[in-house]
């Protein structure tokens, strides 16, 4: 199991913010619901491939993470390609597995080009149906993202959208995405 990452090493103070709303002032906020599909295979498979990271590749994005998301666990995301791939370090600071939702948030460390938290949680509903919901809250961390500020919602709605797309993809393989 991964330790605990010291929260000075974030680069935010409102740590779990994500999981325990309301998002804080004076940040971008995020959230983006996608329906995955309808059943318990259907949340398992969902819930797997968000914990074990294969959501994130099959998006397009590089994760170098020794195992699935897991608190205190240190992840660097990669976005782009080639030299102009940007690297984001992140730690999950909270993950969630009861049977009914399932997932994790992952916040900012030093080098990362944004400041916030990012949550991605799988839920089965009483109804049966299966939701991807993303939650973030996050600010310019460098010059780099100052400068493209204003389009960086945009960018961040269309990837939390994507997420959710390729996620009942890969939940689809279970045969039961009602």
């Amino acid at each position: 199991m991964a330790s605990p990452v010291p929260s000075s090493r974030l680069t935010y103070p409102e740590v779990g913010a994500t999981r325990h709303r309301p998002l804080p002032a004076g940040y971008g906020h995020l959230r983006v619901r996608t329906r995955i599909g309808a059943g318990p295979e259907v949340f398992e498979a969902a819930g797997r491939a968000v914990l074990e990271w294969r959501m994130h590749r099959a998006v397009g994005v590089t994760i170098r993470a020794d195992g699935p998301a897991a608190e205190g666990r240190t992840v660097v995301v990669g976005l782009g390609a080639g030299p102009l791939r940007l690297r984001a370090p992140c730690a999950v600071v909270w993950t969630v597995a009861d049977g009914t939702s399932a997932g994790f948030a992952y916040g900012t460390l030093p080098g990362h080009p944004e400041c916030g938290e990012e949550s991605f949680v799988v839920s089965l509903e009483r109804d049966g149906s299966v939701w991807l919901t993303v939650t973030a809250f996050s600010r310019p961390a460098v010059r780099l993202t100052r400068a493209v500020a204003p389009l960086v919602p945009y960018f961040q709605r269309a990837y939390a959208r994507r997420c959710g797309r390729v996620l009942r993809r890969l939940a689809a393989g279970t045969g039961a995405v009602g």
